[in-house]
């Protein structure tokens, strides 16, 4: 794969045929393409996993409504701001809507002057070919000090690489996070079903194991 530069990003989004164009929307400012990344600013809609008297959030035993259930929606205007604790986790999502071509993927990675307060903006980094939505951030506050957060401001940066041709196999209508306009809470439940798969496969062994010795 080849990473973008400025003059390639520029291409791929203002010179390709509409149907294959990297589209990222709103582009309030043609500054945000920089040397190598485009710069993504901030929404304005948050997702806070509620505290439980309960285990807590167990995909193999929770639907997917009981786990959004966990979330708690905050929606903070241009012009608002939210504060991020030291320790504590908040899902965002990026201004921009987005649309990547078959032929590109992409890797959200954080901007150095966050990181130097300890703002870390993506755990779940890479975006597939195909993909179109907002991106979601997890944002977490690994340093000492609360951060303040407003929406509208440039908080991750997009690398985007090209692949060697375009991919049959984009992420399309059965991907687990359609088109979001927001942050999209975890869909682990849809994976529950691996998790019963391995509860299988040990219950099994362990009626082999005791057949054997018995």
């Amino acid at each position: 794969m080849t990473l973008l530069k400025h003059e390639d990003l520029l291409k791929a989004i203002f010179d390709r045929d509409s149907s294959d164009a990297l589209v990222l929307t709103p582009l309030l400012d043609k500054g945000q393409i920089t040397e190598a990344t485009i710069d993504l600013r901030l929404g304005t809609e948050f997702y806070v996993l509620r505290r439980t008297l309960e285990g807590g959030l167990d995909p193999r035993r929770q639907n997917q409504n009981e786990i959004d259930d966990l979330h708690e929606r905050i929606v903070v205007p241009i012009g608002g701001n939210i504060w991020l604790h030291p320790g504590h986790f908040l899902l965002a999502a990026t201004l921009e809507y987005l649309r990547i071509p078959r032929d590109l993927s992409a890797y959200v990675l954080g901007r150095s002057s966050w990181g130097r307060v300890g703002l870390i903006v993506a755990t779940a980094i890479m975006v597939q070919p195909g993909f179109t939505g907002s991106l979601t951030l997890e944002l977490v506050n690994d340093g000492d000090s609360p951060i303040r957060l407003y929406p509208g401001s440039r908080i991750a940066q997009l690398a985007v690489h090209a692949l060697d041709g375009p991919t049959a196999f984009g992420y399309g209508p059965d991907g687990k996070y359609k088109a979001p306009t927001g942050p999209q809470p975890s869909r682990l439940a849809k994976e529950a079903h691996e998790i019963e798969k391995f509860q299988r496969v040990k219950e099994a062994i362990e009626t082999r194991l005791s057949t054997g010795n018995s």
